[in-house]
Order: structure tokens, then C-alpha cells, then sequence
């Protein structure tokens, strides 16, 4: 049985392991077929199939993105897989993301810094690197200054919606990501379903307004996750007719999440790998 992880992050965004030690992990944990999916770039992507080539790892490599959007009030992320990431229309909508999400960053240092967290955004810069600075560069900062036990006591009382340094986005459309994703030749998935904190009543119209977009696949199985969810999110994915991923969206090892981690589908969901004719034996 191959082992498919379809959602992972390295330090060209927000996770915490450079390329070559993602890549090393999921060839210990198991893994066959990885997807290195960074929030709005693409920049890790030629490193890491030179490492794999160089060092000969048993590993297969998907290149791909996650790109944030808006849909109604919801911040909502599309995965792109196997795609081409030299194709001119998903670059030109990737570098518009860039430039947003460095004003959005911008202004949360702003804020932060008027309630007493002076410095807050250079902090975050050097933690991101070369990175785009994303909440969680900030939120990682802010742990370290001791304002909060860990990321998530961050996000609850100053990152999150109507906290004192949340600034809402203005990523683009639903729509527009799943037409660079396909027009680089790759397959649109809707990024955990399960986590935009919705009723399912704005579930079932979010999977109706991404499959009328001509959205392709949603992901179905993530490490931490009841098994009745997964059930549910399966039976999702057959009645809109969209091909069923897994993936950890792995940022940093943690006792409940990890690389290849708990990743199976429910009985008769389609596999979204069979998308570039890969198979699940």
C-alpha cells in the first residue's frame, strides 16, 4: 500500500523543518508520495527534488501550493497538486498573494506594536527567514516573549478574529485559485473541510460553490481527527463528486501529528492521486 501525505509545509512558509529535513522525516515516517504544499509559494519546490535526487531518497515528490482565499466571511485554502509552478498564471497570482500577505503582516506589527508589543514585527521577520511572514511567525514570537503557553493561546487572545492584531485578509477568489491551479495543470483540493469552524448547512454550500467553480477534490483524512468525521467528509466527497485526498498538513512534529500520520480513506472514496494516474497499491 503506497503512503500518500498530500499537505505539508517547510520553512518557506510557516513550517518549522527546512526541505531537506521534511523530506528526511517522511522517508522515516513511511512515507511514499509527499506533497510539499507551502502557503503561496512555490519556492521550496527545486530544492527539494535536487535533494531527493542527491541524497536518492525512496520518495516521490508533488509539487504543490496551498493559496488562501475568500469566500463570504471564511478564509478558506485550496491545495494545488501536481502542478507546474513555472506556469505564468498561477506565478502572477502567487506574487499578488506575496505582496498581500507582507501589507497584512505589516499591519499586525502595527497593532500589536500600539498594545505594548514593540519590535514584534522584526522578531517575526527573522523566525519567517526568507520566508513570507505569516500570524504564525508572529504568534511564535509572542510565545517567546512569554505572552502565552503555546501558538494556540496566541491566536485566542490576540491573532484571531476581532483580537487586537487580527486584520482581515484580502486574498482572492475561490474561483481565481482553482483556474491558476488548473491552468498549471494541477488538481484544485479543498483544504480541511472539517476546521473552518462552520455549521454544515455553510459546509454543504462551500462544497457546492468549490465544485461549481470547477473545484476537482477535498480532503477527506487528517492524523487528528475523529473517525466519524472522516466518515462524514467521505460521504461529502461522493455526493459532490470530488476526488478524495489525505494529507497531515504537517508544520512541526507534535504527539498527534506527524508525517504520514493516521492517513487512510474511507471505503469507496476515489483517491484524488489518481488524478496524474497514480494508483493507491
Amino acid at each position: 500500500m503506497i503512503k500518500y501525505d498530500l499537505h505539508s509545509h517547510s520553512t518557506f512558509s510557516d513550517g518549522r523543518l527546512a526541505v531537506s529535513a521534511l523530506l528526511e522525516r517522511a522517508t522515516e515516517r513511511g512515507v511514499d508520495v509527499l506533497a510539499i504544499t507551502d502557503h503561496d509559494t512555490t519556492a521550496g519546490l527545486a530544492s527539494a527534488r535536487d535533494y531527493i535526487t542527491d541524497k536518492q531518497l525512496p520518495l516521490s515528490l508533488i509539487s504543490g501550493v496551498e493559496i488562501s482565499t475568500k469566500w463570504e466571511s471564511f478564509e478558506i485554502h485550496i491545495v494545488g497538486l501536481n502542478i507546474d509552478e513555472s506556469n505564468h498564471s498561477l506565478t502572477t497570482l502567487l506574487a499578488s498573494q506575496q505582496q498581500k500577505r507582507r501589507e497584512r503582516a505589516k499591519e499586525i506589527g502595527v497593532r500589536l506594536a500600539k498594545r505594548g508589543f514593540e519590535g514584534i514585527y522584526e522578531e517575526a521577520q527573522l523566525l519567517a527567514e526568507n520566508a513570507e511572514i505569516t500570524r504564525a511567525h508572529f504568534a511564535k514570537a509572542l510565545v517567546d516573549r512569554g505572552v502565552a503557553k503555546n501558538i494556540q493561546g496566541v491566536f485566542k487572545k490576540y491573532l484571531g478574529r476581532n483580537k487586537i492584531g487580527y486584520v482581515p485578509s484580502s486574498w482572492c477568489t475561490m474561483g481565481e485559485a482553482i483556474e491558476a491551479i488548473h491552468s498549471a495543470g494541477g488538481v484544485s483540493v479543498l483544504a480541511h473541510p472539517g476546521r473552518y469552524q462552520m455549521s454544515n448547512k455553510w459546509l454543504r454550500k462551500l462544497l457546492g460553490e468549490f465544485s461549481a467553480a470547477g473545484g476537482k477534490a477535498m480532503e477527506v483524512a487528517q492524523p487528528q481527527q475523529a473517525p466519524s468525521e472522516r466518515q462524514f467528509l467521505g460521504q461529502l466527497s461522493r455526493e459532490y463528486n470530488l476526488l478524495a485526498s489525505q494529507g497531515s498538513d504537517f508544520h512541526y512534529p507534535t504527539n498527534w501529528l506527524d508525517l504520514g500520520k493516521n492517513l487512510y480513506l474511507p471505503k469507496d472514496c476515489q483517491g484524488v492521486w489518481q488524478f496524474w494516474g497514480a494508483t493507491e497499491e
